[in-house]
């Protein structure tokens, strides 16, 4: 079956199924081109890691699997293809692109990334396996579970200290565990978290254990001055150490920035005619379900309208 992909030169290639791939499979296969969705896991991205989804509009609350085989079942139900690959990098061409994987290429004249992005783990025990059970990465995404509950917060940063005040109108109080003695954040995100009742700090710190069995309990933490172990009850564990784009396999293109996010103009078209990006792997300001939908959705579009016009070009190009 692979061979058989192989030698036929797609209208679209997507590669990687979260929303945003597969709401721009949806788009571009209804749209009558020939596409093909290229993924390394299971269909879905992070949404199959997310226990309950309640801010995705026309659903009062959706479990992530579930709405993961839903929009696959909308991805491919005009047509588009699916095939298991591990991307290792994208050649560019006149007249199509090259996908290049692990065990095969694929021929395509339009290409959308959608790769997503992956959160910095701690990497302690307790992490993985309470992940969707107090542990998250996404305040946005979780924070209304946790009404008046104590949650901690790891991390220094902007994210960490912008997300732990956010976390705020949901819970009871937020401590924020950071490894200095002081804050990396912008000051006026630190001024906000100084003056909000909720927040407390936790100084010189570093979390070594998510403790709980089936539901986060509270974090072991070592102070890193005086090696003094305790432990912090909690209800939630909210990681904030950063987050890195998926996007190694096209370095070579020269479309991200120096962080590796790939960037991209409001068609979302990259700086190579014909290589669009949607989701989390894209430069933006908001990374969710909604934002993902609506960028595949335009990439979606603005790929028919590309591979319309390449197809007009090399017409007239061989008439001549």
């Amino acid at each position: 079956m692979t061979k058989e992909l192989e030698d036929k030169i797609y209208d679209v290639v997507v590669i990687g199924s979260g929303p945003g791939g597969m709401t721009a499979a949806l788009y571009a296969s209804r749209a009558e081109l020939s596409t093909l969705l290229i993924e390394r896991g299971v269909p879905g991205g992070q949404l199959i890691n997310t226990a309950e989804v309640e801010n995705y509009s026309g659903f009062s609350s959706v479990t992530g699997p579930d709405l993961a085989n839903n929009m696959y079942a909308g991805a491919t139900r005009f047509g588009a293809e699916y095939t298991f690959g591990d991307v290792r990098e994208i050649i560019e061409g006149k007249e199509y692109k090259e996908v290049v994987t692990a065990n095969a290429v694929f021929k395509a004249r339009s290409v959308i990334i959608s790769t997503g992005a992956e959160h910095k783990k701690l990497g302690v025990p307790g992490e993985g396996t309470l992940n969707g059970r107090g542990v998250s990465y996404c305040a946005v995404c979780d924070g209304a579970f946790f009404r008046n509950r104590h949650l901690v917060v790891v991390g220094g940063g902007d994210s960490a200290v912008e997300e732990g005040t956010y976390l705020t109108q949901f819970a009871s109080k937020v401590t924020i565990i950071h490894r200095r003695d002081e804050l990396r954040a912008q000051k006026i995100l630190q001024n906000r978290a100084f003056n909000n009742e909720k927040v407390d700090f936790i100084w010189d710190s570093v979390v070594e254990e998510v403790v709980g069995e089936n539901f986060v309990e509270g974090v072991q933490i070592r102070n890193t001055k005086t090696d003094e172990v305790s432990v912090v009850d909690a209800d939630g564990a909210f990681i904030y150490i950063g987050i890195i784009p998926n996007s190694k396999a096209f370095q070579n293109l020269g479309i991200t920035d120096e962080e590796g996010w790939i960037v991209t103009d409001e068609t979302m078209m990259t700086s190579v005619p014909g290589i669009f990006a949607v989701g989390d792997v894209r430069k933006t300001v908001l990374r969710q379900v909604a934002t993902a939908v609506g960028d595949g959705s335009i990439a979606g579009d603005n790929a028919y309208k590309y591979v319309e016009s390449l197809k007009e070009e090399l017409a007239t190009a061989r008439k001549v």
